[in-house]
């Protein structure tokens, strides 16, 4: 039987000491392994650059935010450009909100709190070498609130409050039966129809109950961005639970799916997106209006 090759990871910090210790936890698995830790942008595009690369390229970086020289946004996009199917995942803290979303919105396939537990950590370069991306639903909303922070709303959304009142029965109501896949000639029926006949209640004027109990707009139909107008219905409700920070396993128990079912709606719609993974996916929700932060 042929063992995978470990996973390859480079650190990208400006604090020597912060470095040491990722890869000190990185390197103590026999999955995973450390070809280099840097200190600013400019070097960790470096490694990922053509002929410059010592060790080779990583699968998986692990990238700061804030760096002298180049930082950690300015360095996702130029890697991402240079070597797009490498991994980066945002290091930040709380008071850098702002950044991390910059560096999701640069490519970045997720993003983590430095006082994240050291099995967190593991787990976040794992999932992401895997192709999948790297949600935290309670973070996820902290960051991306700044995409609608000026129109003022105030709605939080997570997927775990998304199985309150309006939620499973909600969800099962707003449907008929089958596989949802009447096109998008009314928006009605995967959204719309939820928030306005679907008995879940409506908490405001500027907002609505959607699939799965996903508190969406109302003011502003998000269903026509140009970006959403692919999306069939049933799309549409796994892309609202998508945006909740929903996993595939949450998607199956609130929309009655099987797990094939869920991950084919997941694929197509990030293909009709034209989303590089899940974060973008979870973006695009809050930019377009379809999920609300808190």
């Amino acid at each position: 039987m042929t063992t995978a090759p470990p996973v390859r990871v480079l650190i990208v910090d400006d604090q020597p000491l912060v470095r040491g210790g990722f890869r000190m936890l990185v390197d103590s698995q026999p999955d995973l392994t450390v070809v280099g830790d840097v200190g600013d942008g400019v070097a960790a595009v470096d490694a990922v650059r053509p002929g410059l690369a010592v060790a080779g390229a990583p699968d998986v970086i692990l990238m700061d935010v804030r760096m002298p020289q180049m930082d950690g946004i300015e360095a996702t996009r130029e890697i991402l450009a240079l070597a797009p199917q490498v991994r980066i995942i945002v290091l930040t803290t709380f008071d850098l909100d702002e950044y991390a979303l910059e560096g999701i919105q640069a490519g970045a396939s997720g993003f983590l709190l430095k006082d994240a537990r050291p099995e967190e950590l593991l787990d976040a370069v794992r999932t992401v070498a895997r192709g999948d991306a790297v949600i935290a639903p309670s973070t996820t909303r902290r960051l991306l609130s700044h995409l609608v922070s000026r129109a003022g709303r105030s709605v939080a959304t997570t997927c775990e409050s998304a199985d309150g009142p309006g939620g499973r029965s909600g969800s099962a109501g707003a449907v008929p039966p089958g596989d949802g896949s009447g096109g998008t000639g009314g928006s009605g029926g995967a959204a719309g129809g939820a928030g306005a006949s679907g008995g879940s209640g409506v908490p405001g004027a500027d907002v609505m109950v959607g699939p799965g109990g996903v508190v969406t707009s109302a003011g502003n139909d998000p269903w026509r961005d140009p970006r959403l107008e692919g999306l069939t219905s049933r799309e549409r409700e796994v892309f609202e639970l998508i945006g909740a920070g929903c996993s595939n396993a949450e998607i199956m128990q609130r929309l009655f799916l099987s797990e094939p079912t869920v991950k084919t709606h997941v694929s197509h719609i990030l293909s009709k997106l034209q989303a590089r993974d899940r974060v973008q996916a979870v973006v695009i929700a809050y930019e377009t209006g379809v999920v609300l932060p808190g």
